[in-house]
């Protein structure tokens, strides 16, 4: 287990200053970028050992592994995040341990989480999942709403019971006119951010960059950044 902390502490020490360097480049402060560490695959005691690494925010993107983690986890001071596609039968479940819902994409969803939310008398965060490879359905490959969808979406969530606006998150595409160019995916996103604000002023949340290609979330102006692999290790392979 101290072989597991010494391995853990030593990758977030890296991953803590290339966000600060990248934080330097970009003429930010450090504190304005928040690391959330992807747990997904990963044991309950990895999230443990992070927590007395003095990491706050952790995320999941399966249910079925997430919901027995938070539980194992319950009396740590974490936030939690799902960024994983959600279905509306595994809302109720999410909703028991998600402070942050970050693959907000249509308003079946929103209707499912806010019931949900009222029912276990708690306020759910939820960030939009922009699709930037978006195409003529108006969704993207790994799910998302397209760009022109923001806006009424937004307005459902704000105006939805149990549930808090709180801002806009994409994946870099793999296709479309934003593959391989991150930068430019993640400035494309900051401009969004900027008009939600315009109806929304405290949907101030920007969720962008990954183990990868975070430094370019950084120098667009993301907020929070979602790094695994960098933290955690290469992950095993499912199935």
């Amino acid at each position: 287990m101290t072989d597991r902390k010494d391995e853990l502490a030593g990758n977030l020490a890296k991953v803590e200053q290339r966000i600060a360097d990248a934080c330097a480049a970009a003429g930010r402060a450090r504190d304005e970028v928040t690391l959330i560490v992807v747990t997904k695959t990963y044991p309950a005691s990895d999230v443990r050992i992070l927590s007395e690494l003095g990491v706050r925010h952790v995320a999941e993107n399966r249910d079925q592994d997430a919901a027995p983690k938070a539980a194992a986890c319950a009396d740590l001071p974490l936030a939690w995040h799902f960024v994983g596609q959600l279905q509306t039968n595994k809302v109720r479940s999410v909703v028991g341990y998600a402070d942050v819902v970050q693959s907000v994409d249509r308003s079946r969803l929103v209707t499912a989480l806010s019931k949900e939310a009222v029912k276990a008398g708690r306020e759910i965060g939820c960030l939009l999942q922009v699709a930037l490879d978006a195409g003529v359905s108006g969704r993207g490959e790994r799910g998302g709403v397209a760009p022109g969808g923001i806006e009424e979406l937004a307005d459902l969530v704000a105006g939805s019971p149990g549930l808090r606006l709180d801002g806009l998150m994409t994946v870099a595409p793999l296709t479309g006119e934003y593959a391989g160019r991150q930068r430019a995916a993640f400035e494309r996103l900051m401009d969004l951010s900027t008009d939600l604000r315009r109806a929304h002023p405290a949907a101030n949340m920007v969720s962008a960059g990954m183990s990868a290609d975070l430094e370019d979330a950084v120098a667009a102006g993301a907020t929070h950044v979602r790094v695994g692999t960098a933290v955690l290790g290469v992950r095993p392979r499912l199935g």
